[in-house]
């Protein structure tokens, strides 16, 4: 059984858009701290315009939660995040596979995501991602 406040965040994530990032405070603790493979970010407010930011030129962002393990106010999340952007892989959709581990007491109060950068990024850029996609094919064989 999930904690209401893993519910809530849940809920949140799956149908977070830039319509609607105000609800982040209510999931979130005003001094959280976030961080991820690009930023660290201390507090509510600049989390928001952080994402704010994300979504600036976002066509879509979605986050499907495919399964979580949570105890003692802890809790690992695994997601996929679907997005479009404008400025990268020609504005089509991405794939990207992540997890997050959060603390919790009755608001998060810490959030750490794990994502491979390659697969959300580098790997849809024109030249980087033909060099990230060749090392790539060179460390499986």
């Amino acid at each position: 059984m999930n904690s209401p406040v893993l519910a809530n965040f849940c809920r949140i994530y799956q149908s977070l858009s830039r319509d609607n990032l105000h609800q982040l405070k209510a999931v979130y603790s005003q001094h959280v701290e976030f961080v991820d493979a690009v930023e660290k970010i201390q507090g509510i407010d600049a989390l928001t315009a952080y994402f704010e930011h994300l979504y600036e030129n976002m066509k879509y962002c979605r986050f499907i939660i495919d399964n979580m393990v949570e105890q003692n106010g802890q809790a690992c999340l695994i997601w996929r995040m679907e997005y479009a952007h404008h400025k990268i892989n020609s504005g089509k959709m991405i794939s990207v596979d992540g997890c997050s581990f959060v603390k919790f007491s009755d608001k998060i109060d810490f959030h750490r995501d794990y994502v491979d950068m390659g697969q959300m990024l580098y790997e849809h850029l024109p030249v980087i991602g033909r060099v990230i996609k060749g090392i790539k094919s060179k460390v499986k064989a």
